[in-house]
């Protein structure tokens, strides 16, 4: 994913889940908070203003340019109490026992062994720290799921086949207990992605979404092929010129015993 096309694309569509999950987090000032999969740093940032200048926020993601997309955010907005470094969510480069909550707003869906990063999150976890998880919903309720069907056709998209799997019933709350939390509270949030106009709708995507990968890799009359069959398949969801395409996501918070 574009680190310069996500916020554009794809912030107002997430601000729902981001601020229910910084809600059930209950961020305190003074607190020290973990964010994984950080992007570039849209829950960070808010974290970092919740928990206040006594508090520290550590934003973490696999991908090099959203972390300097971050830093250089974070440098122009003159933060002292948030840093970001490049790191695996499976092997966090950080010590035992360091936080009091760790997040991870839509991450796990790319992670090849979620259960393992889960379980890096614990260890990094105070005892009685919190943990928040948030995760795209069931594959059924979510109307752009139609593009990994369409681009995995082309070619493989180098995304986990199962992106929808922890969206299913009870299964991010059973993750928390795989990987030794006390999951407390799980919540299903429905929601309505709009798009003024087809271009809008294919770019977050294709541009700025999972896919991105694959389709820097099309050519034009692959892309042309692609864009017709997901605009085809969101068709359901047309309004006027734009859409409003149905969304949904799950969020668990647990606790470290």
């Amino acid at each position: 994913m574009a680190a310069s096309d996500y916020e554009p694309l794809w912030q107002a569509q997430l601000a729902s889940v981001q601020a229910e999950l910084l809600a059930l987090a209950s961020l305190t000032p003074g607190e020290r908070v973990l964010d994984v999969a950080c992007g570039t740093g849209l829950v960070t940032f808010d974290s970092a203003g919740a928990v206040g200048a006594s508090g520290r926020v550590t934003g973490v993601d696999l991908s090099g340019a959203m972390v300097e997309a971050s830093q250089q955010r974070a440098s122009a907005r003159g933060l002292s109490n948030v840093s970001f470094e490049r790191m695996d969510a499976e092997a966090l480069g950080l010590p035992d026992a360091k936080f009091d909550v760790a997040l991870c707003a839509l991450g796990l869906m790319y992670m090849p062994d979620p259960v393992k990063a889960v379980r890096e999150m614990r260890r990094v976890l105070r005892p009685g720290g919190r943990i928040v998880l948030a995760v795209w919903g069931e594959r059924s309720n979510c109307g752009w799921s139609a593009l990994f069907p369409i681009v995995d056709a082309e070619v493989s998209s180098e995304v986990c086949p199962l992106f929808f799997r922890l969206g299913q019933e009870g299964a991010l709350a059973h993750l928390c207990v795989q990987a030794g939390l006390e999951a407390t509270v799980q919540r299903r949030i429905t929601t309505t992605l709009m798009y003024a106009c087809a271009d809008d709708a294919c770019n977050a995507a294709f541009v700025g979404g999972p896919v991105a990968l694959a389709w820097s890799r099309f050519d034009d009359v692959t892309r042309a092929r692609v864009r017709a069959s997901y605009l085809k398949a969101i068709d359901l969801w047309r309004d006027g010129q734009g859409y409003r395409m149905p969304g949904e996501f799950v969020i668990v918070s647990a606790a470290a015993p």
